[in-house]
């Protein structure tokens, strides 16, 4: 019996893109079902009943939700290409050896000793990953290789289409 998956997600969510990349990454075929998330397909509610909410990775009948517990999921279920997460974050940060907790904290919460401060950050500008060069270089870099990978680039919609449904939003929301 062939492994039938099922994403259930909505197209701008970074959280479902994050699972997108990791099963493209992974070469796992999968039916996409886009969910109206003002109007929740009984599959939905039915897969997530507690939160109701996207993305959520049905594998066999098994739902699971919560995109990092989906992302760990997919890891070790398809296990034959090369891990998505290192070692560390797929096991117990407790038992992770050689690590201090300062740097467990760093990698688990992004933080470490104070050292990422709102007032040393500059602000964000919209459409630009040149708008963190000065402070981030390596990690600039490092997106611009993972947007030259084909999971990456054919997993992210286009950024244009996300502005404006970003913008739609805030306007809706009374946010503008």
């Amino acid at each position: 019996m062939a492994d039938r998956v099922v994403l259930l997600d909505f197209w701008p969510s970074p959280f479902g893109m994050r699972l997108r990349i990791a099963l493209a990454e992974k070469g796992v075929k999968y039916e996409y079902k886009e969910e109206d998330l003002m109007n929740k397909s009984p599959l939905l509610l039915q897969s997530n009943p507690v939160h109701k909410k996207i993305p959520v990775l049905i594998h066999n009948g098994k739902s699971v939700s919560e995109s990092v517990i989906a992302l760990q999921y997919i890891d070790e279920v398809w296990n034959d290409k090369a891990p998505l997460l290192p070692l560390i974050l797929t096991s117990n940060p407790k038992q992770s050896s050689g690590l201090t907790s300062s740097t467990r904290r760093y990698m688990f919460w992004g933080r470490k000793h104070g050292r990422l401060k709102e007032k040393n950050r500059r602000p964000h500008r919209r459409n630009s990953l040149n708008a963190l060069k000065p402070e981030c270089p390596k990690f600039i870099a490092w997106a611009k290789r993972c947007l030259e990978k084909e999971s990456v680039s054919k997993s992210l919609p286009d950024q244009d289409k996300v502005c404006a449904f970003v913008a739609e939003m805030r306007k809706t929301l009374g946010m503008e």
